[in-house]
């Protein structure tokens, strides 16, 4: 018998894991508590059994590599996995890659009172006491929207709220959704979509934009999808970034900066908070195609271009407060100019992108 994990995902305290474990007979309920991981200490209940466990090392990646994964292979049929709300689902998922387990559903829990104002802060998890060890400095809109946006289902607590839906329509639109108070768990995973992701982690190469969300706007929220065919300058696109966090839910997509002519870089932010990192090279960079990703391939020859290959921006924008126009006109501004772009092999750029992860103020 194969092991199939549905993980359930959410900030704030709730029952739907529970819920669902009930729904499925057989199940087993797995739950973490990381409240003591900076003290070594991981608190774990299997079908409400107490297990205190004592790690060397405290931290996330060592919970999952020293017990959960060797948990998960030795049981059978499904598990429910409610993860602690420090947890990101894709970073578990990821772990689970390589794992004899298949992960039939990732449902997360979105509280529409605090959703929006999570998602759009600055507060970092340790300022909640969320944190998972000394040193996590991720943003707890980084968390909220990572979750929604990972999720293959999504159940909703609280007052409804037009624009938190305008929002969620924008960031998951294939996402099956019930509301909590009617909560039927069998329904709920019959409606997940077969073409759902279903724990697939995100290809840096794949589609940035996913599903077919709204491209009107609604409720004062906008979907911008930029496309260019030139570099940005790294400065004026810090700049720009930096003003549009306070107006935007989520950036993300592929980055070709100028002073990375080569590089690849994935880009994704939430609220104040931006990460971005080199994801490998340009197809146009690489000297030998023969041990090539065959997806990547095809995708990067269905856009190529006979003065760029493959370099090219691709960022999808959901933005709560700022217009479209004020959006796109601001990217192209981060754009190079004609001269600069003529001039680009011979100019050097500064660079304000150094390492994968920064706080914007």
């Amino acid at each position: 018998m194969e092991t199939s994990v549905i993980l359930v995902a959410g900030l704030g305290e709730h029952v739907v894991a529970e819920e669902v474990w009930r729904a499925l007979p057989g199940a087993v309920l797995v739950r973490h508590d990381l409240g003591g991981l900076a003290d070594g200490v991981v608190r774990r209940w299997v079908d409400g059994l107490l297990t205190e466990l004592r790690l060397e090392h405290g931290c996330v990646s060592c919970t999952m590599r020293l017990d959960l994964l060797p948990l998960l292979r030795q049981l059978r049929g499904t598990v429910v996995l409610h993860l602690d709300p420090a947890l990101e689902p894709e970073a578990v998922c990821f772990a689970l890659m390589d794992e004899p387990v298949r992960v039939e559903a990732v449902v997360t829990v979105v509280d529409r009172a605090t959703w929006l104002a999570d998602a759009t802060g600055g507060d970092l998890l340790a300022d909640r006491g969320l944190s998972a060890a000394p040193g996590d400095d991720r943003a707890v809109a980084q968390l909220v929207v990572g979750q929604a946006e990972f999720a293959d289902a999504l159940v909703l607590t609280g007052p409804e709220d037009a624009r938190v839906a305008a929002v969620l329509d924008r960031l998951n639109p294939v996402a099956a959704r019930q509301e909590l108070a009617h909560l039927d768990v069998p329904a709920l995973l019959a409606a997940i979509p077969a073409d759902a992701r279903r724990g697939e982690v995100d290809d840096t190469f794949g589609p940035v934009l996913i599903g077919r969300p709204p491209r009107e706007p609604a409720h004062g929220v906008h979907l911008v999808h930029f496309t260019a065919r030139r570099a940005f300058h790294p400065v004026r696109l810090h700049r720009v970034l930096t003003a549009l966090c306070r107006g935007v839910v989520r950036v993300r997509g592929r980055v070709w900066l100028a002073s990375r002519h080569d590089t690849v870089l994935w880009l994704e932010a939430t609220g104040r908070s931006l990460r971005i990192g080199e994801a490998g090279p340009w197809l146009a960079a690489v000297d030998d195609w023969s041990d090539v990703d065959a997806s990547w391939l095809d995708a990067a020859l269905a856009t190529w271009d006979v003065r760029t290959g493959d370099r090219a921006q691709e960022l999808v924008v959901i933005a709560h407060r700022s217009s479209p126009e004020v959006v796109t006109s601001a990217l192209r501004e981060a754009l190079l100019t004609d001269e600069e772009s003529a001039l680009a092999a011979e100019l050097r750029f500064v660079d304000p992108f150094p390492g994968s992860s920064e706080q914007l103020t």
